[in-house]
């Protein structure tokens, strides 16, 4: 079979892959998106049915085209935003081939390019784009056996409340997926018990305006590294229900037990660390900040923006917070199912072209690669705090698509 050549392989077919797709189009850079499964992938089949985007639609899309059938200040749906991007894909008559599943990229023999094996076939690349994403491979701690008789599943595998057994539900990590999950089975009239580590806790709207827009305005979508002490901090943030600020506390105080950090399981009983109050107190303080800073950002800038006085309100700890378990029988409290929301790691055991640390996480500065001509987009941090995001990916794929244009024109000096 004779070997494919493109100048650029881009390998992902979700929101990366296509803003990728963009830029190199915009700059007449010819290019192939292949995607393993389908376009948009991971919004299809490793979501919840109930899925809303956690941001509104004037926000979490990409700047040549907005949203169809939904209103700017509200909340697409899964689907919608599968659609989005089909429909998106068409529109820039992306050249992405569906069905390819990428099982090793190395450098050619002289170095000058990459070749790629895949189902379709072999492929020969001047510069490569590995757009697949944050969501890798789902992380499951390793802390219940298989053999305890409780369902065990990750976040990414949950779809709705049927879905689990009659009984009680663990779920461990608190972010936006764990939260949301938690809100949706209390909802469903699941007993439920939520593990909260630490988190930052944003408000969803404070005087008028999304917290989106108070990110940004305060600068906090464009800060380029993590603090150390923060960088693994999950955000509990929602759009479910129209958009509402998640607070544990009226969580709890609608029947769900909070507990602290999962540590250990033995002999039927889960371990659980004696540090729930001190999470919400830092999940409080975060929450607290951005309304110090918006605040301050309105009297400085003379905004009239309405003043929300009762934003401030904490409500008091409920008993499972002043008296919180330590010790979780899973038989005697009829736990029969445990949902993982705890995150994923990357996997790119596919290439072999690339320079990465012990932690398999590629170097690369701005999401260029040490390796000439190979590429990274999508994954968290990559140039800044929104990289991983719909909105912010598009810039740093701009970027990238700069770098390949100057790279060209060096070649062919």
């Amino acid at each position: 079979m004779a070997i494919e050549r493109v100048e650029t392989l881009i390998v992902g077919g979700g929101q990366a892959g296509l803003a990728m797709s963009a830029h190199l189009s915009a700059s007449a850079s010819q290019h192939l998106v292949v995607e393993r499964h389908r376009i948009a992938e991971r919004w299809r089949s490793e979501r919840w049915d109930s899925l809303v985007a956690n941001g509104p639609a004037w926000h979490d899309r990409f700047p040549e085209m907005e949203f169809w059938g939904v209103s700017h200040d509200d909340f697409a749906t899964k689907d919608q935003v599968v659609n989005y991007f089909e429909a998106y894909a068409a529109q820039i008559a992306a050249p992405v081939r569906c069905g390819v599943d990428v099982t090793e990229v190395v450098r050619t023999t002289d170095r000058t390019g990459f070749r790629a094996q895949t189902s379709d076939g072999s492929i020969e690349a001047t510069n490569v784009v590995a757009a697949t994403g944050p969501f890798q491979r789902p992380v499951i701690p390793q802390v219940v056996p298989d053999g305890a008789g409780i369902t065990q599943i990750h976040s990414n595998a949950y779809r709705n409340p049927d879905q689990l057994p009659e009984g009680a539900v663990l779920i461990v990590g608190a972010g936006s997926s764990g939260s949301q999950i938690a809100d949706e089975l209390l909802r469903s009239g699941k007993r439920v018990y939520l593990a909260i580590g630490p988190h930052d806790r944003p408000p969803r709207r404070y005087r008028g305006r999304d917290f989106v827009w108070w990110l940004g305005v305060l600068g906090k979508w464009g800060m380029e590294t993590p603090d150390p002490a923060t960088e693994h901090v999950t955000i509990a943030v929602s759009g479910a229900y129209g958009g509402l600020t998640v607070d544990f506390r009226r969580l709890a105080a609608r029947g769900m037990t909070l507990l602290g950090r999962a540590e250990r399981f033995s002999s039927g009983v889960m371990s659980f660390s004696p540090d729930l109050a001190d999470n919400l107190a830092e999940g409080d303080a975060n929450y607290l900040s951005i309304l110090d800073e918006a605040d301050a950002y309105v009297v400085r800038e003379g905004l009239d923006l309405p003043e929300e006085p009762d934003a401030r309100e904490i409500d008091p700890d409920p008993p499972c917070v002043a008296n919180p378990i330590l010790e979780l029988n899973l038989t005697q409290s009829n736990v029969t199912s445990i949902v993982w929301a705890t995150g994923y790691a990357l996997d790119f055991s596919w290439l072999k072209a690339g320079a990465f640390d012990e932690r398999g996480k590629p170097h690369h500065r701005r999401g260029v690669s040490d390796v000439p001509g190979l590429y990274f987009l999508g994954l968290p941090w990559l140039s800044n705090r929104s990289s991983s995001f719909i909105w912010g990916v598009w810039h740093d794929a701009r970027y990238l698509a700069e770098h390949i244009a100057k790279r060209r024109s060096c070649l062919a000096a």
